[in-house]
C-alpha cells in the first residue's frame, strides 16, 4: 500500500492535493502550466495511477489538466519507437497505465478544462466526465506520426459512441467539440471553466460521503466490461501500433542513407 506522504511530490508532471474527506485532485502539468505529453511522462504515468489506486486513504480522485487543454501537446523526447528494446517499453508501460487507472477502485472523476487531442482513453476510463466549452476530443497523433492508434483508443471509443461512429472518429481524426460529446455520451455535464472543478468537487464529496466499501465497490462494479475490454485487447492493439512504428522506422532510414 502507498500513501499520500510517500507520492504527494514523487510526480514532477502531477500536481496532487487531498481534502479532509479523501478526494484526491491531480492535476497533469508541464512547469505548473498544460501538460507536454512525451515518454517520461508516459513511464510516469503508470506509477502514479498504480500509488493512488494503492492508497486506501483515496475516496474519490478527480484527474484534470492544467492551463487551457486536458492533453493536447505532444513530444517525441523520451520515446523509443523504432527499436525493439524501445517498443517493448512503450508496450510494456501502454498495457499497464491503463489497467493502474482502472485498479483505482474509487470513483473516478474527469474534469476536462479544455482540448483532448491524444491519450483520451484516460477520460473514458473515468466515471463521470464533465468538460468546458473549449474542450474538443480528437485522436490527432497517432496518424500525424503514420502509426496505427492501438494504444487503447481503438477499444474505448467504438465502445463508447458506437462501432460505426467510434471507427469514423479514429480513422478521420474527427473533432468532436463539447455539445456533440455529450450528446453522444462521452460527457456528462458542460460548465464554464471557473465552474468546472468547484463542480467536480461537489460531486466527489457527495460520493465520499457514501460508506467506504460502497464507493470502492461501485466503482469495481461499474467497470468490470472496460476491464476485460482493457485486459484482452490492449496488448495485440500495442503489438499492431508497434509493427506499424517499425515500418515507419524502415522508411525513414531508406529516405535518409
Amino acid at each position: 500500500m502507498s500513501n499520500l506522504a510517500t507520492y504527494r511530490n514523487a510526480y514532477p508532471n502531477a500536481r496532487i492535493s487531498r481534502s479532509s474527506s479523501g478526494v484526491l485532485e491531480v492535476a497533469l502539468h508541464s512547469d505548473g502550466g498544460k501538460l507536454v505529453f512525451n515518454g517520461h511522462t508516459h513511464q510516469q504515468f503508470v506509477d502514479l495511477f498504480h500509488d493512488i489506486g494503492s492508497d486506501p486513504d483515496n475516496r474519490v480522485v478527480i484527474l484534470t489538466g492544467s492551463g487551457d487543454a486536458f492533453m493536447d501537446a505532444i513530444s517525441p523526447e523520451g520515446f523509443d519507437f523504432f527499436t525493439p528494446e524501445g517498443y517493448d517499453k512503450i508496450f510494456r508501460e501502454g498495457r499497464k497505465v491503463l489497467m493502474n487507472l482502472l485498479d483505482i477502485e474509487v470513483p473516478v472523476i474527469a474534469a476536462l478544462n479544455g482540448p483532448v487531442l491524444l491519450h483520451s482513453e484516460y477520460a473514458l476510463l473515468a466515471d463521470i466526465v464533465l468538460a468546458t466549452p473549449e474542450t474538443v476530443f480528437q485522436d490527432k497523433p497517432h496518424f500525424d506520426f503514420g502509426i496505427v492508434p492501438g494504444d487503447g483508443v481503438n477499444l474505448l471509443w467504438p465502445e463508447v459512441i458506437g462501432s460505426v461512429r467510434g471507427r469514423y472518429f479514429i480513422l478521420t481524426r474527427q473533432q468532436l467539440d463539447a455539445e456533440t460529446a455529450r450528446d453522444w455520451g462521452v460527457v456528462n455535464e458542460i460548465l464554464p471553466s471557473a465552474q468546472l472543478l468547484p463542480r467536480a468537487h461537489e460531486i466527489a464529496e457527495t460520493l465520499a460521503a457514501l460508506p467506504v466499501l460502497t464507493g470502492r465497490y461501485t466503482r469495481i462494479a461499474l467497470t468490470q466490461k472496460l476491464r476485460r475490454l482493457i485486459d484482452q485487447d490492449t496488448g495485440y492493439g500495442l503489438a499492431l501500433e508497434g509493427i506499424s512504428a517499425a515500418a515507419v522506422a524502415r522508411g525513414m532510414a531508406a529516405a535518409n542513407p
